[in-house]
């Protein structure tokens, strides 16, 4: 077998978009890889026929990120194929173009065009569309403009783009750029008359809907803001026939997470964050059709409802949500794992997936789970699940595990006090001798309400490969533990520091390869914030990696997408309430006492952790004489290590090797 290579993650497949056909004889999903030359990615649509055990290549255009089922037999999805479409979009028009293809062959057929930019869509019948498009403030209307008006106005457009105007927050949002006076707006487009006819209005931004078996009613959550957007939305109930939008939000403040049509009522997700703050997991509630007899159904439950379970092998998104039959199936992130789990509308909850590893999405009909999952050490495939017994249906990654060395990972536990175990694991490196000496790296998660878990993690893999002891763990913080266990608000700094710090004296007193004197750290986000405070707490480890950080919550509050209330719901004050609070879980307080050599890895565009974070911390190091590095990477955002391009991405783990291999390597 081969050693794992820093670039092999560019022959990686991975899977997104699972849904199954009316029928349930067929599984569609959308099918990513690399392409390096292009810098970027190539997506196509694949079928599984369930009954032939086959999956086969639908689309190969290379463009094609998302599906809608028209029927057992045929699929739209959103392309921009034609030129003239093309050039029409680059001159500034709104506009989506939707295209047919029929799962036996033969070419994809334009089918339709809107005039907006479409986000999502549901087909309602042969004439009418629900979907939700981006409202913006600032763009002209271009119906029933003569041509010179139209292009007047489009060339108005162009320029308008050399400036933004800013009059509310958020005013921007990592990976959308600029979002200022910009919703998420639901929309009824009736394809015969060529007309959309909005449903919500024009300060309402959409985050969900759910449309109902009979295609009748929806369910709509919002948040409306024209100046602040607050920590609470809005549920709405939409009649189609009647056309009428109905508030059946709770008197209370809330946060509405999800809705649901289930029998004859609604059940839905959300918390008030009395307790917990922004991060509290939800809990379920029913709630008849009209908003009344609103009754909590969750008992003892204490879990997200997603997928927090952490890995650099991923790209797109999947449901994780779905009624079928009398049951709601929802994703949790319990300890290292993601399981699917079942809710009825007496509240019993049960778990109907047994694995462990990562359920990155699925769909279910008539009792029938497909997903797309991360097993053992496997990268993404599609699965089928029958009781407890998981069938694996498609094999684009198995040539990973037959062909390269990997490590599996050892688990290390240990209790802090009031008896809270802590996880964690080791990987030693895959050509590990007995009595031999190792350089090692621990790698801390984001989040900090996300999990490592025991599957595969390219980086790490490669740092094993490359004869380096990698060492991860959960500290609290962390999510799948319940609300407790992930509450560090006020805390950041302290005792998630503690745990890690204790977890790094376990590794070494159990793992006596390790050579001390040759141990780094690294960790993006929550990690790099973390990487930061441990370098002015500590020279314990002799060279660090600080990936899209925070440095300062006093300038994070004013600066990131979500620092105006992030940095005060997480750390229970603001610059002017307890500023000296905010300052003293501030790594950047501390940077006078670092000694490590840092690297920092940034990206231009992160409007989550801003690139003045990671600067701000650099100048610091250098300023006090440190040896340090700043590698910022344009056109990229936070997720520059998950989905970023692919050359970026090579660069990105070539610079941190680097810099661990040449302070932990040479002697």
């Amino acid at each position: 077998m081969e050693n794992l290579r820093l670039d092999d993650f560019t022959r990686y497949k991975f899977l997104s978009g699972i849904k199954t056909s009316p029928n349930g004889q067929l599984i569609g999903f959308v099918l990513h890889q690399m392409d390096v030359d292009e810098n970027k990615y190539l997506s196509n649509i694949y079928i599984h026929d369930i009954k032939e055990g086959k999956s086969f290549k639908l689309t190969s255009l290379d463009e094609e990120r998302s599906f809608v089922w028209k029927d057992d037999n045929t699929l739209i999805f959103p392309a921009m194929r034609n030129k003239k479409d093309k050039d029409r979009k680059e001159k500034g028009e709104q506009l989506t173009t939707y295209y047919e293809i029929s799962i036996k062959g033969g070419e994809a057929n334009k089918a339709f065009e809107i005039p907006l930019s479409i986000n999502s869509l549901e087909i309602l019948d042969e004439e009418r569309l629900l979907l939700t498009a981006m409202y913006d403030h600032n763009y002209p209307k271009l119906d029933g403009l003569t041509n010179e008006e139209r292009e007047k106005a489009l060339k108005q457009i162009k320029e308008n783009k050399d400036y933004e105007v800013l009059d509310e927050i958020p005013f921007w949002l990592n990976g959308q750029g600029f979002t200022n006076k910009k919703r998420n707006r639901l929309y009824i487009y009736n394809l015969k008359e060529n007309k959309a006819v909005a449903i919500t209005d024009e300060y309402t931004d959409v985050s969900s809907y759910r449309l109902n078996k009979e295609k009748t009613k929806v369910i709509v959550i919002g948040t409306t803001y024209a100046d602040k957007m607050e920590l609470k939305s809005d549920f709405y109930i939409y009649d189609i026939a009647n056309d009428s939008l109905k508030d059946i939000s709770m008197e209370t403040a809330f946060r509405y997470s999800s809705g649901n049509f289930l029998g004859d009522k609604i059940i839905f997700t959300g918390h008030d964050s009395k307790f917990y703050g922004s991060n509290e997991n939800p809990n379920f509630y029913s709630m008849k059709l009209d908003g009344s007899n609103v009754e909590r159904i969750s008992k003892g439950f204490d879990f997200s409802i997603w997928n927090s379970v952490g890995s650099d092998c991923r790209y797109g998104g999947s449901q994780s949500m779905k009624v079928d039959g009398e049951y709601l199936y929802f994703s949790t992130t319990e300890w290292d794992s993601t399981f699917i789990n079942r809710i009825d509308l007496n509240g019993n909850i049960e778990r109907v997936s047994a694995g462990k590893g990562s359920i990155d999405g699925f769909d279910v009909l008539d009792g029938k789970i497909h997903f797309i999952g991360l097993r053992g050490l496997k990268l993404q495939e599609l699965y089928s699940l029958d009781g407890e017994q998981e069938i694996q249906l498609t094999h684009f990654n198995d040539w990973v595990l037959a062909d390269k060395k990997v490590s599996t990972p050892e688990r290390l536990t240990f209790t802090v006090e009031d008896n809270i175990t802590i996880e964690g694991w080791v990987l030693r490196p895959v050509d590990y001798e007995e009595g031999e000496k190792y350089p090692a790296i621990l790698d801390i998660h984001g989040g900090p309400k996300t999990v490592y878990g025991e599957v595969f993690y390219h980086e790490m893999q490669y740092w094993a490969n490359e004869g380096y002891v990698v060492f991860f763990c959960n500290p609290r913080g962390s999510d799948g533990r319940g609300n407790e266990f992930a509450d560090i608000r006020g805390k950041y700094g302290t005792i998630d520091y503690d745990d890690i710090m204790k977890f790094t004296d376990l590794v070494l007193e159990k793992y006596p390869c390790i050579d001390e004197t040759r141990v780094g750290v690294t960790g993006g986000s929550y990690g790099g914030f973390m990487t930061n405070w441990i370098i002015g707490h500590t020279n314990r480890f002799k060279a660090a990696a600080s990936q899209r950080s925070i440095s300062n919550w006093i300038s994070k509050f004013a600066t990131t997408d979500i620092g105006y209330y992030f940095v005060n719901d997480q750390n229970a004050a603001t610059p002017w309430s307890d500023y000296e609070k905010l300052w003293f879980h501030s790594p950047m307080k501390y940077a006078d006492k670092v000694t490590t050599p840092t690297l920092f890895i940034h990206s231009e565009e992160d409007y989550r952790c801003w690139l003045p974070e990671g600067i701000q911390m650099f100048t610091s190091l250098k300023y006090h004489g440190v040896e340090s590095r700043l590698c910022m990477f344009r056109g990229e955002n936070h997720e520059l290590s998950r989905s970023g391009k692919p050359k970026h991405r090579i660069r990105r783990l070539e610079e941190i090797t680097n810099w661990f291999n040449k302070y932990l390597k040479q002697l």
